[in-house]
Parts: C-alpha cells; structure tokens; sequence
C-alpha cells in the first residue's frame, strides 16, 4: 500500500509495483480528486496517515507499506513525527513487517556528523523542513519494535520530474552520494520495490541517487 499515492513519488511506486504484479492500495485524502488511479490492480482508498486507526484498518492484509505523504500546511516536525507513531502503530496492529519512508537528502551526512543542513549558510526555514524528517527518523528508532522493519528512503536533492530513467540507481547508508544529486521518480520507484520485494536494508538512511 502506498500513503501519498497522489503525489508524483506516490504515483510512481504505485507503477512501478503495478508492473512488477502487484496489488495496490492507494492511499489519499480524497479518492474523488484522483479518479486515474482506479482501475486494474490498483485501489485508491480514503486515508489519513496521521491517523493510527485508519492506517491499521486500511493496512490489514497488506505485506508492506510506501509513505510518500506529505502535509505543506503543517509543521514538518509535527506532520513527519505524527505520521511515525500513525505508522508504527497502526502497521504493527495490522501485522504489515515492512515500512519504507521518504526522507529529504539534507539530512545526509557530507562529512562524519556533518549534515547538509548544518551549513552555516543553510536557509533557515529548509533547516525547519528537513528537521522535520530527522525527528521522524528519531522517533522511529526509538518506537518501532522488532515486527517493523522500516527504512528511510533518500533522493538526492534534484529529485525530478523531467530527468530521464536509466533503469538502474546507487545506494549509501547515511551519506551523500557523489555525482550529480539527482533522479528520476520512475528510479526512485525501482530502489523502493526493489527493497519491499527483497529488503537489503533496515533501520536506516538509505540514499539513493542516480
């Protein structure tokens, strides 16, 4: 299942898991406002990321869980904290194992305990934003027991639209990847199902880039 199934992240794992046979529940808002994602093997259902009973009720039966949502009129730090404990308890009572969610590459590491976000020149409010995503990653370290094994999924800053899909992707734990910071969401899409269906990784910051 996806959170954020309308979103151009959320669009793309649900694709990319379509193609590769799956079954797909697609979480957002208000299925109404996304009629193209019905149809085949992809249902879009009414859900609230935030709220652990929906994502417990919506979650039974699934094997695994995408949170691609996200909330610009709230807080980071409130919305991607809420959205964990949403999580972390709403897929262990559901007994869903897998979680992957969508974090922000300035929370990588450039140098050992050096973030991007740490930069002296750093604009404060992104600092705000991405602070955000560093508490959802606190938090769950802290909560989630030993049937969730979750990781946190990182783009590179250009994270875009436009660029073209090689079929392939790069990895590092908790780092910056050199090169040139940036991917497609279709190769996005590939390293998230690529972990679901056979997960390499857990319980950490896993950049990805192309």
């Amino acid at each position: 299942m996806v959170f954020g199934a309308g979103g151009r992240v959320g669009r793309a794992a649900v694709a990319e898991a379509v193609a590769r046979g799956h079954r797909v529940t697609a979480v957002v808002r208000d299925p109404s406002k996304y009629p193209d994602l019905a149809g085949g093997s992809v249902t879009p259902v009414r859900g609230d990321a935030t709220d652990p009973a929906s994502v417990a009720t919506l979650a039974a039966g699934h094997e695994a869980a995408v949170n691609a949502s996200v909330r610009m009129d709230v807080p980071s730090e409130e919305y991607f904290t809420t959205a964990a404990k949403a999580m972390v308890a709403g897929l262990t009572e559901a007994g869903v194992s897998r979680l992957l969610t969508l974090g922000i590459a300035t929370t990588l590491e450039t140098a050992p305990g050096v973030r991007i976000m740490d930069g002296a020149e750093f604009p404060a409010a992104w600092r705000a934003f991405a602070q955000g995503h560093v508490a959802e990653f606190d938090l769950l370290t802290a909560e989630a027991g030993p049937g969730l094994d979750w990781l946190m999924v990182v783009p590179p800053l250009d994270l875009n639209a436009e660029a073209e899909a090689t079929g392939g992707y790069r990895t590092a734990v908790g780092t910056v990847l050199d090169g040139p910071g940036r991917i497609a969401h279709r190769d996005l899409a590939l390293a998230l199902l690529d972990e679901i269906e056979r997960p390499r990784h857990s319980r950490v910051q896993l950049a990805v880039s192309a």
